[in-house]
């Protein structure tokens, strides 16, 4: 029988104003407490003067080995042996992002699209061979979808290829803004086979021949993450790298599904940091002889900013329900990764309005949640195509051109 308390256990989140936390069972919210003191204590002491520089600290792959959050949504791996529910992974993803955008894009990548590619679309051999060390942050996962000349229309313009030539695949093409592949030991490489015209997955290894990253430079956002352009030459890649339960882009989407889910609740996190910012900001920052919280038009922004908090929260539990429950669609996650990341966008730019000049100073961390919030708006479907998509489910009518 799982146990709840009600209220926070300790370390209460401010912008949790309705206690969502609270839905998790004991057991799980003392995980997310855990990751909460990880990213004050451990992570967010490197964060301002990496993020400027527009550099990784290799230290975080030590950091996160050493605490013991990766794998957890995978029965079997990880240190939590039952897989976590998809709320804690969830309310982790916010719980990163609040401190930081890049960190918890790191993690993601590796955690989520690259051990759950793997763990969805390979076979029983291939997760054995792959995941317990994935799981226990020795070998790094990446995640290889978008190309130079292809986002939105990645599905049916995919121009990546894949030839098979006995028992090894020959890959051919570019990808670009891949995060981790710079130092990733597996990226797993969506490409086109050109016999069947059909969307299959390769586990590339570190050092295959013809694979070359290039780490992209001069950033405005996402500055921590290693984001990589890949050229892929005649890269050599053996059937038993291939994930051998994909085999449509309709199998890829099952992915995309739960991943662009992760990236909602990113965005609350990225709401949450600003807000809580902007909030301690206004409690200690005096201006005419009173601290500006007190003031009616700054309560206004830090009300409409609480607002959009609590609503996202409620839309992303009763999601992470429906995942739970088997019965997550395609427009479920759409709706919410359309919804939150223009709400978000909404709560950073009242959060830096509420530091005035100070606003652009990263000693008072705002801006970095403020460039970071365009980064997540965009990626895993811009609003545009989400709203397709779920436009699509609601009328009935497919209105993609």
């Amino acid at each position: 029988m799982t146990t709840r308390t009600v209220g926070p256990l300790t370390d209460e989140l401010t912008a949790d104003f309705y206690h969502f936390e609270s839905l998790l069972p004991d057991e799980e919210r003392k995980i997310l407490l855990k990751a909460r003191a990880f990213m004050r204590d451990e992570v967010k002491p490197l964060v301002n003067d990496n993020w400027a520089k527009g550099v990784f600290p290799k230290e975080l792959i030590t950091l996160f080995r050493d605490s013991g959050l990766a794998g957890l949504p995978y029965e079997g791996y990880g240190e939590h042996k039952p897989a976590a529910s998809n709320l804690l992974s969830g309310m982790l993803a916010l719980e990163m992002t609040r401190t930081d955008a890049s960190v918890s894009t790191f993690f993601g990548v590796h955690n989520g699209l690259a051990m759950y590619s793997i763990h969805s679309g390979g076979d029983e051999e291939q997760r054995d061979r792959w995941l317990p060390a994935m799981a226990a942050m020795d070998k790094i996962g990446a995640f290889a979808m978008t190309e130079p000349l292809g986002g939105s229309d990645v599905a049916g313009g995919m121009r990546t290829t894949a030839r098979r030539e006995g028992d090894t695949w020959i890959l051919n093409g570019a990808k670009k803004w891949i995060g981790n592949a710079t130092f990733a030991d597996y990226v797993v490489v969506w490409a086109r086979d050109v016999d069947d015209n059909h969307v299959k997955g390769f586990v590339v290894e570190k050092g295959t021949p013809g694979f070359d990253p290039v780490k992209i430079q001069n950033k405005l956002a996402f500055r921590i993450v290693e984001n990589a352009e890949i050229t892929l030459t005649d890269v050599p890649v053996p059937e038993a790298n291939r994930l051998q339960n994909i085999n449509s882009f309709r199998d890829v989407a099952e992915i995309l599904r739960a991943t662009r889910a992760g990236v909602a609740w990113q965005a609350l996190g990225v709401m949450t940091g600003a807000y809580e910012l902007a909030l301690d900001y206004a409690r200690e920052r005096e201006q005419f002889g009173r601290p500006i919280g007190g003031f009616q038009l700054v309560q206004d922004l830090l009300v409409r900013s609480l607002g959009n908090i609590t609503a996202s929260w409620g839309m992303l539990v009763q999601l992470a329900r429906l995942q739970d429950a088997g019965i997550f669609r395609d427009e479920h996650s759409s709706l919410a990764k359309a919804f939150v990341t223009s709400r978000m966008r909404e709560v950073v730019g009242w959060s830096r309005e509420i530091f005035g000049g100070n606003g652009i100073l990263l000693d008072h961390d705002i801006p970095r949640f403020f460039a970071d919030a365009e980064a997540i708006y965009s990626f895993e479907g811009t609003r545009e195509m989400n709203t397709l998509i779920v436009g699509k489910s609601i009328t009935g009518q497919s209105a993609f051109v």
